[in-house]
């Protein structure tokens, strides 16, 4: 049950009981209710999933179908793709990264690191979004920052996409400098890096870019399924080995990648 859901019948603290609109509330609390079950449920069933009576769900109910933002099939109630319109008002004026910020804000903050988002421009990965985390990175990031493609983690998601052809042809007018001890710079070898990104559905550089620093990022698929963009998660290494940020990261870019792979769906 989720936090808002918990929330019905729990005392607001005095500030926020001038101004909270408790019946508005407990009407949310049911729309999720609804929006997790899309088979449907009967009125009882949603009673109890909100820690409502009987006559307070009703009520409810009986609104959100009036307004049109709920179905009633016998006695059955499901949502209504009102809210379909309603998200596609609010996204044709929110751009992808807007959209994506409270996405990569959640895997921040459960990861005290920053999170970024980046695209290709040729050679390069171009930072398009950034979280910033709370640990000091000696590489200075920030959106509009370019990095190159063959050392990054995003670079390597983002190349996985690219035909042999255009990948081979990408790699072969790249700098390709040994920026670190770590850093792979033959192009046979980083062809394979990305084949095995494009494989795993993730890409983990460890030290390549900088002594120091490691990095996870796995992709972002716009409509028809292709690659249009990554997220990572850079963390000192003095933090996580490899596999610690593997097993860390990975769960919290991978759900939030499909959350923001939502607003391509809603278009």
């Amino acid at each position: 049950m989720n936090d808002r859901i918990k929330s019905i019948g729990q005392p607001a603290s005095a500030p926020q009981q001038r101004d909270h609109v408790g019946s508005l509330e407990k009407g949310l609390a049911v729309l999720d209710i609804l929006a997790a079950r899309p088979w449907g449920l009967t009125l009882s069933e949603v009673a109890d999933a909100a820690g409502l009576t009987r006559a307070g769900a009703r009520r409810l109910l009986l609104t959100l179908t009036a307004t049109g933002h709920a179905r009633q099939d016998g006695r059955k109630f499901t949502l209504s793709p009102k809210l379909l319109s309603l998200a596609r008002i609010w996204l044709n004026g929110v751009s992808l990264w807007d959209f994506a910020l409270p996405y990569m804000r959640d895997v921040s903050a459960a990861l005290d690191e920053a999170c970024s988002a980046a695209i290709l421009a040729d050679t390069d990965v171009v930072y398009v979004a950034r979280v910033p985390g709370e640990r000091i990175l000696s590489v200075a990031l920030n959106v509009g920052t370019r990095l190159p493609a063959y050392c990054t983690s995003m670079g390597r998601v983002l190349m996985a996409e690219l035909a042999p052809a255009e990948r081979a042809a990408l790699l072969a007018r790249s700098d390709l400098r040994r920026l670190t001890p770590k850093t792979v710079t033959d192009i046979s070898q980083l062809d394979a890096l990305a084949v095995e990104a494009g494989r795993d559905g993730y890409a983990l550089v460890d030290e390549e870019l900088e002594l120091g620093l490691r990095s996870i990022a796995v992709p972002i698929r716009g409509a028809g399924g292709r690659v249009v963009a990554a997220i990572n998660v850079p963390a000192q290494s003095a933090r996580f080995s490899p596999d610690e940020l593997r097993e860390a990261a990975l769960p919290h870019l991978r759900r939030a990648a499909a959350a923001i792979e939502t607003y391509f769906v809603m278009q």
